[in-house]
């Protein structure tokens, strides 16, 4: 049958320019779950954005969440990246830059290993928003509250980014 997807919401504190609330799909077969919430937590950018090895920014995914893009490894080799250095969380965005409306699903790769920490699922043009935010104000991460619970904000107080439809 079809399954609806179940979503995730997130929001950005700062950047000012990208303080909207957005919304990730969890991984469906690996990943751990979101236990604590995050009332302020760095979103860092991980570098190489790829995050397939070795990252150059590693120590400043310790205890944070990382902000991965799609493409190179699977999404459990990323998860997996994340995890050893120390991140609590990851975000893997689409690597298609115009995606606002279609979720990929992320399954377990054919290696049998796992991760332990929540991967979620970002549309393309959230990501790149995202991470062209911080480029232009010079900034290493991004600072979110995660999880959101969208059903305790008023509709109006709700924002949302104005180039995705909900």
């Amino acid at each position: 049958g079809l399954r609806i997807h179940e979503y995730l919401y997130f929001q950005v504190l700062s950047p000012g320019d990208i303080r909207y609330i957005f919304t990730a799909t969890p991984a469906k077969d690996f990943g751990g779950v979101f236990n604590t919430r995050y009332d302020q937590i760095h979103l860092v950018p991980a570098d190489p954005p790829e995050a397939c090895g070795e990252l150059n920014n590693g120590v400043f995914i310790q205890d944070q969440i990382a902000l991965v893009e799609r493409g190179a490894c699977s999404f459990l080799s990323k998860t997996r990246v994340i995890q050893e250095h120390g991140g609590r969380a990851v975000i893997i965005a689409d690597n298609a830059y115009d995606n606002d409306s279609f979720y990929i699903e992320m399954i377990q790769d054919s290696t049998r290993r796992t991760a332990d920490i929540p991967a979620l699922f970002l549309l393309g043009r959230d990501g790149y928003m995202i991470r062209r935010s911080l480029e232009q104000h010079g900034l290493p991460w991004a600072v979110i509250s995660i999880p959101v619970n969208i059903t305790s904000i008023p509709t109006y107080e709700m924002m949302q980014p104005p180039w995705t439809f909900w």
